[in-house]
């Protein structure tokens, strides 16, 4: 068996905290504040089961709930790749980061003229590890604030 069929179902039996075979809404939203951290509102799980419930019986079965963790890591893989282009565009070629330099060159392409100190500035505000620059981790940080 596949490591990641064998983490999915690792992962469903977790949230189905009945062991019926089954996850419901209220399970849904109770594991997902608890291992994500992620509070998510009664219609919002209504929602998320509903978009995977294929049979129509208002619970995600564990092909279901498969289904729906692999399009949720597909969407996320193609929202990497489209960050990771828009980070190339702005990193120092090669270098796998953004200075306060490559910042001000893309601004520049851009029509927005800053000087360095205002880019180191942009920087730092996102600056986690406290190195000068942005790295692409750092970068997926910012774009999501």
């Amino acid at each position: 068996m596949a490591a990641a069929a064998v983490e999915f179902r690792r992962v469903f039996a977790a949230f189905d905290r009945d062991a019926d075979g089954k996850i419901s809404a209220a399970e849904l939203r109770l594991c997902m504040k608890a291992a994500l951290g992620d509070d998510i509102s009664d219609e919002e799980a209504e929602e998320l089961v509903s978009s995977a419930d294929t049979d129509g019986d208002g619970m995600l079965d564990e092909e279901e709930f498969t289904k729906m963790l692999q399009l949720e890591m597909e969407d996320e893989e193609e929202r990497c790749r489209g960050l990771m282009e828009a980070f190339r565009m702005y990193e120092m070629k090669g270098e796998g980061r953004i200075t306060p330099v490559s910042l001000k060159r893309m601004l520049s392409k851009l029509g927005s003229h800053q000087e360095i100190e205002e880019c180191q500035a942009m920087i730092c505000r996102f600056d986690l590890d406290g190195d000068g620059v942005i790295s692409f981790e750092e970068f997926k940080i910012m774009m999501d604030a």
